[in-house]
C-alpha cells in the first residue's frame, strides 16, 4: 500500500455508531494498557495519553469523551499510587494543568479531522498539528508541574527552558508514534473493507 493510498484512505471522521463505539473502546483499552503502572499495564509500552486524546478529537464525534478519557486517566494514576506502583511524586495540585493539556490535545485533533481532505497535503499539516498540540500540551502539563507542583522551590523561566529542551522532543515523539500507527492501521482496515467491498460488488 502506497503512502498515498494510506492517506486517501484514512478519511476523517468516521460516522457509523459500531465504528465510534470500537474506536471509543479501543482508545480506552490502549490507555489502560499503558498508563501507570497496575495489573492491566504492558511493560515497557510508553504512555499513549497524549496520542489517545488527540485521536478522540480526530475520530471520535462525543464531546463527553474527552471528560470520560479524562477521569479514566486519573482513575488509573490514583489505582497506581493506591497499589504502591508509583510514588505521589507527580500527584501535586499541579496535577490538574493536564486538564487543559488533554483538552489541548483533543481540540488539535478535532481541528484536523476538519482539515483532513486531500491525500499529500494532510502530511505537513498532520505534522504540524502534533508538533503544536505537544508544545501546548507540555507547556500546560510541565509548565504546571514544574512551577506549581511544589516539587521545585525556586523555578526560573531559564529552567523551564531547560525541561522543554529535554522533554518535548521524546513526547512529541511518542505521540507522533502513536498516531501514526493508529492512522495506518485504520487506512488498513478501510482498504481491507474497500477491497471486500469491490470483490462483492463483482460477483452481484
Amino acid at each position: 500500500m502506497s503512502p498515498a493510498t494510506t492517506l486517501s484512505a484514512a478519511t476523517l471522521p468516521l460516522s457509523s455508531r459500531k465504528v465510534q463505539i470500537a474506536v471509543g473502546v479501543a482508545l480506552a483499552a490502549l490507555m489502560i494498557a499503558t498508563r501507570g503502572q497496575h495489573f492491566a499495564t504492558v511493560d515497557r509500552l510508553p504512555s499513549a495519553s497524549w496520542a489517545i486524546f488527540f485521536l478522540a478529537g480526530a475520530l471520535l464525534r462525543p464531546m463527553w469523551m474527552l471528560p470520560l478519557l479524562f477521569v479514566l486517566a486519573s482513575l488509573l494514576d490514583m489505582i497506581s499510587l493506591g497499589t504502591g506502583s508509583i510514588s505521589d511524586w507527580c500527584l501535586s495540585p499541579a496535577y490538574w494543568a493536564l486538564a487543559p493539556a488533554y483538552a489541548s490535545l483533543w481540540l488539535a485533533g478535532f481541528h484536523y479531522s476538519r482539515l483532513h481532505r486531500e491525500r499529500w497535503s494532510t502530511v505537513p499539516k498532520l505534522a504540524l498539528m502534533l508538533a503544536l498540540a505537544a508544545l501546548v500540551a507540555y507547556l500546560c502539563s510541565g509548565g504546571g508541574f514544574y512551577f506549581f507542583s511544589g516539587r521545585y522551590p525556586d523555578p526560573t523561566l531559564t529552567g523551564f527552558a531547560e525541561r522543554i529542551a529535554h522533554y518535548y522532543p521524546r513526547n512529541l515523539g511518542t505521540l507522533a508514534g502513536y498516531v501514526g500507527a493508529a492512522f495506518a492501521l485504520l487506512a488498513s482496515v478501510r482498504a481491507l473493507g474497500a477491497g471486500r467491498a469491490a470483490q462483492h460488488g463483482a460477483r452481484a
